[in-house]
């Protein structure tokens, strides 16, 4: 296989790896519904049980990235993708509460290096005129795994029961780690290497993380991230129950309607981006093409609370579906603000930290989720996914009130530029 041939097919190998960690950690969503009857399982229950993956999933989301920086893409990537897919597997064994607390933990240690070995892959593998267009396909994956779980599961569950939908995609897994460990390796390829060659030799400092720490930008991101991911949890682990409780959805029906606000989250994101780009072309300045794109999202995430009163089953997914297009516009411009403000020298790190922050928000929420759900309605929670990102916005443009970079080129400065 030659060296182009050969990346091409590792990135479309990122994709469907990128495509297996969404798919195996929706599986569970959609399964509980069988699972909660058959082993009793209490929502405060299920909460703790979305808490444990949160949990590794958060640690794992900064250490396995430092990890596999140290030990590279292929092997990091080997390792994140078999353990997660070792874990799915083994969920479909589950036969207490207890098991499937630690299965799930296990599944988020594994998942929580897929993002990071992906983008060190491709990092290593293309140059800077491919390397967004081949992220854009790695990462998209993610979107498609999460389009495909609902009426996959639905599929295989109702051939072999609720096991099946998690050890198939689990063995699935298992293959695709052999086939990874096959290809020849080389980090900079025939065809990456003289264009590489012309980039400046002089290696870029990374800035000291006590420094990024005394940046006030930076704790304005962690802190949009604490408010907001917790949302987006919501909709994954906790919408297949809202159809089936309060819409009456059959469980086979939900299949056919739990992956169209995923769809929508898909194409967002690349149109969100795409829209942002042409701005800046139409002579917008970088600040205000992100926060216009942002605002638009934030606006758009006001229906959330109308999912609670409409009566039909098809308007309240048509509305979730606009919920999830906002947070594609949402995502790409506040990850794309970050590269903004940190470039090369720090966004990873400021990724890094939100993204743990996010995960840390959602895994202390989640059982709390569980107990509003419990003991009153989904009501609550669906007004504060509906109020979240509009003060997420106001904070953002008050805190950080222009988008631009936030430290010199000079490779040895480390000292903040003013804002």
């Amino acid at each position: 296989m030659k060296s182009s041939s050969t990346r091409w097919f590792i990135v479309s190998l990122l994709f469907v790896a990128t495509g297996l960690s969404f798919l195996d950690r929706q599986v569970l969503s959609i399964a509980i519904i069988k699972i909660q009857k058959e082993f009793s399982i209490t929502d405060v229950q299920y909460g703790m049980i979305n808490t444990s993956f949160l949990i590794s999933y958060a640690l794992m989301f900064t250490l396995g990235g430092r990890l596999i920086d140290k030990i590279g893409g292929k092997t990091g990537l080997a390792l994140s993708v078999g353990l997660w897919s070792i874990a799915n597997c083994l969920h479909g064994f589950m036969t207490t509460v207890g098991q499937l607390l630690a299965f799930r933990f296990l599944l988020g240690m594994g998942e929580g290096g897929c993002f990071p070995g992906a983008a060190k892959t491709v990092y290593d593998w293309f140059d800077k005129k491919e390397r967004a267009l081949a992220n854009g396909i790695a990462i998209g994956g993610s979107a498609i795994g999460a389009v495909i779980a609902p009426p996959l599961t639905i599929w295989i569950a109702e051939l072999y029961g609720w096991r099946g939908g998690f050890i198939l995609p689990g063995l699935i897994g298992i293959g695709w780690v052999v086939v990874w460990l096959l290809i020849p390796w080389q980090q900079k390829t025939k065809a990456v290497q003289p264009e590489r060659a012309e980039e400046p030799s002089v290696a870029k400092e990374s800035i000291p993380f006590t420094n990024l720490l005394k940046n006030r930008p930076v704790w304005v991101l962690i802190l949009i991230r604490f408010l907001l991911d917790p949302v987006f949890y919501f909709l994954m682990f906790w919408i297949p129950k809202y159809l089936s409780e309060v819409r009456n959805v059959s469980f086979e029906r939900i299949g056919g309607l739990f992956w169209i606000p995923f769809l929508a989250l898909g194409i967002a994101n690349i149109i969100g981006g795409w829209l942002s780009d042409k701005l800046i072309k139409h002579n917008f300045s970088i600040n205000k093409a992100r926060k216009t794109i942002m605002g638009v999202a934030a606006a758009l995430t006001l229906v959330a609370p109308m999912i609670e009163w409409v009566a039909s089953v098809e308007v309240a997914i048509a509305l979730m579906s606009v919920f999830m297009f906002a947070h594609g516009f949402w995502i790409t411009n506040y990850i794309t603000s970050i590269s903004d403000m940190f470039g090369e020298r720090a966004t990873s790190t400021v990724v890094g930290l939100s993204g743990t922050a996010g995960a840390v928000s959602g895994l202390l929420l989640n059982p709390l989720m569980g107990l509003i759900i419990q003991n009153y309605t989904y009501r609550p929670l669906w007004i504060a996914s509906g109020l979240l990102y509009p003060l997420a916005f106001i904070v953002f443009i008050l805190f950080i009130p222009k988008i631009k970079p936030l430290y010199d080129s000079v490779f040895n400065a480390a000292e903040p530029v003013n804002v």
